[in-house]
């Protein structure tokens, strides 16, 4: 069993359950597991390897609760980046409905090397968009995930409900509910893996409430709980959802929810910026979690979620990138950085301190996931997924608080990153050199489908 020792590092931060920061701190490795953690004098060798922490903070391996892959190929798109929702989707469906195998793999290895860099060890993906015609495009993204070597939790998304009958999306890329439920038990036979420290697991996610039935919402909780899958999807995230759902069911959102029965432990749901006083309450009664974009709702103009108000009710609350299009980026450590902000935007200076916003981008995650077992934070028996900050770094001079500066001080990427026990990150670059051949790949796919 190969043994790792990291040591000397200036401070471990591990979020466990009495949130030690361990100073001049070692943590030893034992094959994918951690073995132990301390203070002072590490363990005897021997080791296949040691690492030197100096001027080092670690901290968990960060946990991406939502996320288009996909959409990491239409960044900054003219025409699209000065709208809202509604109108930010009517116009890209148009460009999106060109995405075909290569593209899908491409951008979903781009987007996961990408948030492995930022200190993402765990991201999920929402991939809803199915050109008709097109196959195994699931299958692609946890090919291209597992090359990349970050635990993976792709949502087969789905669409049902194009233009043609009330929804937004154009007939091409909606599928009929019965192909849907088809791939989704397919994808679950497959791929998903319960077992502890599992690398790939599956979880179903009809987009919206303005793209799906209620048919579909029902048959796809009903097909997750049969096989033991959670379910995700996007709600609450602006004031035209709400007025849809007004119109086309009578309730609002969480209300139209309840009535479809996912309000339930299984469920995680997307942005949640648009709800009331007694919304909060009936969610965290429920145990749905909840992940939290910030990037994606200043981009696209849709609010500010009350992310505070759902930590005093107990909700569990996640981080999410959100999809490539409407954040612009994939980097777990600058939206750890958003979501303090904007919560002080909103509440106050004293709304998130930056070690809560760690704290949601790690453990709040993992709990999203119901992984908080496996992954989330530094403690022995749990899976080895951590990252090392360089603290010479020049956003780092004269920082007194490490693991604060690592919110504060606009940190980018991460200096050593190790996921399942393996080192994928080393002086900030990728230990895998290929990959970085997907770059201008990607860029000659984009060209093909945006233009110049």
């Amino acid at each position: 069993m190969r043994r790792v020792l990291f040591r000397d590092v200036e401070v471990i931060a591990t979020f466990d359950p009495k949130r030690r920061e361990l100073q001049g701190g070692w943590l030893l490795v034992e094959g994918n597991r951690i073995a132990a953690l301390g203070e002072g004098a590490p363990p005897q060798g021997p080791f296949d390897e040691v690492v030197s922490g100096a001027d080092r903070v670690m901290v968990p391996g960060m946990v991406n609760v939502h996320h288009h892959l996909y959409q990491s190929l239409f960044r900054a798109v003219p025409g699209a980046q000065d709208k809202e929702l509604f109108d930010w989707l009517l116009f890209l469906y148009e460009r999106w409905r060109g995405v075909d195998e290569e593209a899908v793999y491409t951008s979903a290895a781009v987007g996961c090397l990408e948030l492995l860099l930022s200190g993402c060890t765990t991201t999920t993906d929402h991939l809803y968009l199915f050109p008709r015609g097109r196959e195994g495009l699931t299958d692609l993204e946890i090919e291209a995930a597992l090359r990349v070597g970050i635990r993976f939790h792709p949502t087969r998304g789905s669409m049902s409900l194009s233009r043609e009958e009330g929804g937004l999306p154009p007939p091409d890329v909606v599928q009929t509910e019965e192909e849907i439920l088809r791939d989704s038990d397919r994808l679950i036979r497959r791929w998903h893996n319960p077992s502890f420290g599992a690398m790939v697991r599956i979880a179903l996610a009809p987009c919206s409430p303005f793209s799906v039935t209620p048919e579909l919402m029902r048959d796809t909780a009903a097909l997750a709980r049969e096989r033991g899958v959670l379910l995700h999807t996007h709600l609450a995230e602006t004031t035209d959802e709400e007025e849809f759902c007004l119109a086309k069911f009578g309730v609002r959102p969480v209300d139209y929810l309840e009535r479809v029965g996912w309000l339930a432990p299984d469920v995680w749901l997307a942005h949640l910026v648009h709800v009331t006083e007694e919304d909060i309450p009936r969610l965290a009664k429920a145990g749905v979690g909840m992940a939290h974009c910030p990037s994606s709702n200043m981009i696209l103009g849709s609010g500010i979620a009350p992310v505070p108000e759902f930590l005093r009710a107990g909700v569990a609350v996640g981080l999410g990138v959100d999809g490539s299009a409407s954040n612009d980026a994939s980097n777990m450590i600058r939206e750890a950085r958003q979501a303090m902000l904007l919560a002080r935007v909103r509440y106050g200076a004293g709304a998130m301190s930056a070690r809560t916003a760690l704290e949601i981008a790690t453990l709040g995650g993992a709990r999203v996931l119901h992984r908080e077992a496996e992954i989330g934070s530094l403690e022995p028996g749990k899976c080895a997924d951590l990252s090392l900050w360089d603290l010479s770094a020049l956003e780092f001079a004269g920082a007194a608080d490490p693991v604060a500066a690592l919110v504060h001080c606009g940190a980018q990427y991460a200096d050593l990153v190790m996921v399942n026990g393996e080192i994928r990150v080393r002086g900030g670059r990728l230990l895998d050199e290929d990959l970085y051949a997907l770059v201008p790949r990607q860029r000659e796919i984009t060209r093909r489908l945006v233009g110049p």
